[in-house]
């Protein structure tokens, strides 16, 4: 069978998602002193400066339950085009700030643009890829998130030393426009309303998701609210929310231990884009086992055990510089390889209408570690004078994600 939809959906949405990625790439790098004036320009210490980071988080809960619900009641495709919109504005208003106020909210704006967009694309690739492909859909789509590391590091690092952190913040806030006509035409909602695939796997898409579907209704109907609330659900909270504590508490901090080795700005780039190179391949690796055993839940465990232990190696190693890097560089791929397998559990544990309001639940309040875990390691290293205690915290913290993930459903046997 002609599977056109392996490059014509996840391709599209993956340079969608890697623009969006980009936002979170970039100012970390802009928050380093060392290869930027920006903490300079706006008069920001290092509180401050995890503050900034992870208010874009707190706007980024406020709608990933719209979204999710939208997506599956009204159209992926329109809801993500609009974000495309306003989460451009957004990023150019990023460069424009002129106090730490300004750029503060933002980033707060910018995260409330973007926080329909992943639920939203979660639920498109439902409708596009049955549950014996679903873990590798989502991870070629999740590989955004390193591949916008990797590319845009480089880079940002290179605009930041040739035109400055206000320059380098608008041209890369101008990509949503750029994208916006290409997502528009690429992208249907349904297989049915794609005139581009054949009509026999266009039945066979329509057959296999709705039997699927239909596997999942309960025979005795429940209120929908009455669904959201299962601890399985709660404890998928509590992961994300380590997970992206761990996340971007790291990203946002990962330039302290390069400090005093006298890298160029553009050495700095390189050096922060390795570890999500390795990043992207564990991704590929851990996606693919997961579908070909069917199972979930271990596949989420075991990445997040790596980067936790790992994360702490780092920090008991931080004399040897070079040690200390190749653990980090194996910390960073925890969270991003577990995002497969993770968010593969509620689209195939949970019925059509509720796993989408589910996932923009789950990302709504988990999404909080984004802004906890920059915050708090700011805090931590003004305290300790040092990134080894907020590391370890993150480390701890992630093989607690590691132990919870044996408490979530297992994915229903293929048959």
């Amino acid at each position: 069978m002609n599977q056109q939809r392996w490059l014509r959906i996840i391709p599209v949405a993956l340079v969608m998602y890697t623009i969006s990625y980009v936002d979170r790439t970039n100012v970390s790098l802009a928050l380093d002193p060392g290869i930027s004036s920006l903490m300079h320009d706006l008069k920001m210490d290092d509180r401050m400066k995890g503050e900034a980071a992870g208010i874009f988080f707190l706007g980024y809960v406020l709608l990933q339950m719209a979204g999710g619900y939208l997506a599956g009641r009204w159209s992926a495709k329109r809801l993500v085009a609009l974000c495309l919109v306003f989460w451009g504005s957004c990023a150019v208003g990023c460069g424009l700030a002129e106090t730490f106020h300004q750029f503060e909210l933002a980033r707060f704006l910018l995260g409330a643009s973007e926080s329909s967009v992943y639920p939203a694309t979660v639920v498109l690739l439902a409708h596009w890829f049955p549950r014996a492909e679903r873990a590798r859909a989502n991870a070629f789509w999740n590989l955004c998130q390193p591949l916008a590391v990797m590319i845009s590091a480089p880079l940002t690092g290179w605009l930041l030393g040739a035109y400055g952190w206000r320059t380098m913040l608008i041209l890369e806030g101008v990509l949503p426009f750029v994208w916006l006509p290409i997502w528009w035409f690429f992208i249907s909602d349904h297989p049915r309303e794609a005139s581009w695939i054949s009509p026999s796997e266009k039945t066979f898409l329509e057959t296999t998701l709705k039997q699927e579907a239909s596997s999942l209704e309960p025979v005795v109907k429940i209120a929908f609210w009455r669904r959201l609330l299962r601890w399985e659900i709660l404890v998928m909270i509590l992961m994300n929310f380590l997970h992206n504590s761990a996340a971007y508490g790291c990203m946002t901090f990962f330039t302290e231990g390069l400090k005093g080795k006298h890298f160029s700005a553009v050495q700095y780039g390189w050096l922060f884009a390795a570890p999500y190179a390795l990043t992207a391949v564990i991704m590929v690796l851990n996606s693919w086992h997961s579908d070909k055993t069917g199972d979930r839940r271990g596949h989420v465990s075991a990445v997040y055990a790596m980067s936790g232990l790992a994360l702490i190696l780092s920090v008991l190693t931080r004399e040897h510089f070079w040690l200390s890097y190749g653990f980090l560089c194996l910390a960073i791929p925890g969270p991003f390889a577990a995002l497969a397998p993770f968010w593969a559990i509620p689209t195939e544990t949970l019925p059509l209408q509720v796993f989408g309001p589910v996932i923009g639940l789950v990302n709504a309040l988990g999404n909080t570690g984004g802004f906890a875990g920059p915050y708090i390691v700011g805090w931590l290293k003004t305290a300790y004078q040092g990134v080894a205690v907020p590391f370890t915290a993150l480390g701890l913290g992630l093989l607690l994600a590691a132990a919870l993930a044996f408490l979530l459903p297992k994915s229903p046997t293929r048959s």
